[in-house]
């Protein structure tokens, strides 16, 4: 349960609401410290002032008797909790609080030590206990007195510890309620992938066609869908090509396997003289020849899916090797009634496995000139550019088909089902010549038109 990927989801959740909580509860606890801290200042900066007025006005009734008019001014002050005084010096004139006279001189020095001279009023922190005081110095009767108002924190404090015992009362819901909410949301988000993955579960090799359906689920899991449909896709494919393949792989080695018996059985069922023995043996050495060729050619292309073939890359001259492939297939063509023209151009150095490259050419010739009709001309030619080598193998053959065109790499695909086994080979050339080019970091392309020929291209980077 606890390295299920929701409730992982869920303790993120739960974590992250619950920081968010905190944060925010020390914030709000801060800015309410501030706010009360500022109403109070305000309060006891009007009481001081106050105070201030009306200490000049009964100064003004009283004809200059200042103890009275600082009593009755003390007196005429409505307070709610504050202390208020009227100070000549360090004498108190006049006090609203029980506290001794000491008390009263020691705050009124912190708080006026916290006013410069030139300042007629001021708001401070003083002890005892953190309390706040105003102080109000006004000018009377040619003698400058300091009029004090103190509050205690107690109210702020107050206000405040009921905020924290609100807030840690309302913790442990939070918490409960981020829990809950977290795996409601994990598991209504993550919905959509259970139901995924039960589609997916269903999904064998026979019905790789299939495709998963998630409905109008989020713009993230319609990307994972879209893209685990596209792997399905391309499984498919893979799979139908392996299937095609193992088919025509198992047709192309039937018919000569049924070849080597068939003349076995007829040369062992009687006597036979010498020549009909050879000539029985002719036709299995024949059959045995191609079928090794086969077995060759679809080693060597399993080899290459698997990635097991190394390049054997050295320095050759390309324009050598095809004047030797041309020679090569000289013979051939003129058996064939082909004309073969080569133009291999100048000195073309090149780096690669010169054995494979040689394989590439041959295949594409002997590709040219089965599809040539006597009479006909194939012509290879090579281009060496600046950064790529292009040969080009073109003939005046049937053409191919332009539906053709996208299945001709593949391997043991015809464009002619009814040519014939001698004529066709087993339809590995053209695929091989494609792993070939693109072994040594190239491209096979391949331009034709019907009833006038084809011609291939071959780009190599230098």
């Amino acid at each position: 349960m606890m390295q299920t990927f929701r409730f992982r989801l869920t303790l993120w959740y739960r974590a992250f609401f619950s920081l968010l909580f905190v944060i925010f509860s020390l914030f709000l606890h801060g800015l309410m410290a501030r706010a009360l801290e500022r109403r109070l200042d305000e309060t006891l900066s009007v009481e001081a002032n106050t105070a201030a007025a009306m200490l000049a006005d009964e100064f003004e009734e009283n004809k200059g008797d200042i103890a009275r008019a600082a009593t009755e001014a003390v007196g005429g002050m409505r307070l709610r909790g504050s202390l208020v005084a009227v100070l000549a010096g360090r004498e108190v004139l006049a006090s609203s609080s029980p506290l001794s006279v000491p008390q009263v001189q020691s705050v009124a020095s912190q708080a006026a030590a916290r006013t410069s001279g030139d300042e007629a009023f001021s708001v401070a922190e003083v002890e005892p206990h953190g309390a706040r005081a105003a102080v109000h110095r006004i000018d009377v009767g040619g003698h400058r007195y300091d009029v004090l108002a103190l509050q205690p924190r107690d109210e702020i404090a107050a206000d405040l510890a009921v905020l924290r015992n609100v807030i840690f009362l309302a913790l442990p819901l939070v918490l409960l309620l981020a829990g809950l909410g977290g795996y409601w949301l994990t598991t209504r988000g993550l919905a959509p992938l259970g139901s995924m993955a039960a589609q997916a579960h269903r999904i064998t090799s026979s019905n790789l066609n299939t495709r998963l359906e998630i409905g109008d689920a989020a713009e993230e899991l319609e990307v994972l869908a879209a893209s685990f449909n596209e792997l399905l896709g391309r499984l498919d494919l893979s799979f139908d090509s392996m299937r095609r393949f193992v088919s025509d792989a198992s047709h192309e080695l039937r018919t000569p396997l049924s070849i080597i018996r068939g003349e076995a059985d007829v040369a062992l069922s009687n006597e036979r003289s010498p020549a009909e023995y050879r000539e029985a043996l002719a036709v299995i050495l024949d059959e045995s020849r191609r079928l090794s060729r086969l077995v060759d050619d679809l080693l060597n292309l399993a080899r290459a899916d698997a990635g097991r073939v190394k390049l054997r890359s050295e320095e050759f001259y390309l324009n050598d090797l095809l004047t030797e492939c041309c020679r090569s297939a000289q013979s051939l063509a003129s058996a064939r009634g082909v004309s073969l023209v080569c133009r291999p151009g100048g000195d073309a150095p090149f780096r690669g496995d010169e054995e494979l490259l040689r394989r590439l050419v041959m295949n594409l010739l002997d590709n040219a000139i089965r599809h040539t009709p006597s009479g006909g001309r194939v012509a290879v030619s090579l281009d060496a550019g600046d950064s790529q080598m292009r040969l080009r193998v073109s003939d005046t053959g049937s053409g191919i088909a332009a539906e053709a065109l996208p299945h001709l790499f593949e391997r043991f695909y015809r464009g002619d089902r009814a040519r014939s086994r001698q004529d066709g080979g087993f339809g590995l050339g053209l695929a091989i010549v494609k792993w070939i080019a693109e072994s040594h970091g190239g491209t096979v392309a391949v331009e034709s038109t019907v009833g006038a020929g084809s011609t291939f291209t071959v780009s190599l980077p230098k």
